[in-house]
This record gives C-alpha cells, structure tokens and sequence, in this order.
C-alpha cells in the first residue's frame, strides 16, 4: 500500500505536468510567431474536435451489427447545428446543445 506522502506527490506531479502542458504552449507562441501555414492549419482543431465529439455521440455500437443512431442526441444536434451556423459562437452552440438535450431527455 502506498504511503500517504507517496500520493501527494504523485498528485503534485501530475498537476504540474497538467499546468505545463497548458501554459507553455501560450508562453512559447507568445514570443514566437509561427508560419502562416501552420496558423491556418491550427485552426481547424477546434472543428474537428468538436466534429469528432459530436459524431462518437451520433452513434450506439453494438456487437455485432452496424452501429445504431441515438435518436436524441440526433434530434439535439438539428437546434444545434442551425444555432451554430447561425450564430458561429461556440457558447451559443454548446448552450443551445446542452438545453435542447434536456428539453429533449425531460419529454421523452
């Protein structure tokens, strides 16, 4: 069994590593400009995060057949989609999402 000191610093390790591998990122990019090309191309992460998310929602895997449609995080994602497109806020997107949703999961 692990000491109590043992865990501690595990988790005082852990959250410096978590700290680092957000901040320095912006540390660095805040003195270094980087190539247009790359600049373009980082901005497409935060769609096809969201885009990735969204789809593993999308669909139910069952063993042995072809994957199903989970009928309320489709009909979720149709005020949704149109509050983003509309709006192109990621709030607006996230608030419309999470409220239809419950709307959705408080009728059925």
């Amino acid at each position: 069994m692990p000491s109590f000191n043992y865990v501690i610093l595990t988790i005082l390790g852990c959250t410096l590593v978590t700290w680092l591998s957000r901040v320095l990122p912006f540390i660095l990019l805040k003195h270094f400009d980087l190539p247009k090309a790359v600049s373009e191309y980082l901005a497409f992460v935060p769609t096809v995060i969201m885009s990735a998310l969204w789809f593993n929602s999308l669909f139910v895997q069952r063993l042995g057949h072809l994957p199903g449609l989970n009928q309320e995080n489709l009909l979720a994602s149709l005020p949704t989609v149109l509050a983003a497109a509309i709006s192109k806020s990621l709030l607006v997107t996230v608030l419309i999402g999470v409220l239809s949703l419950a709307l959705i999961r408080m009728t059925m």
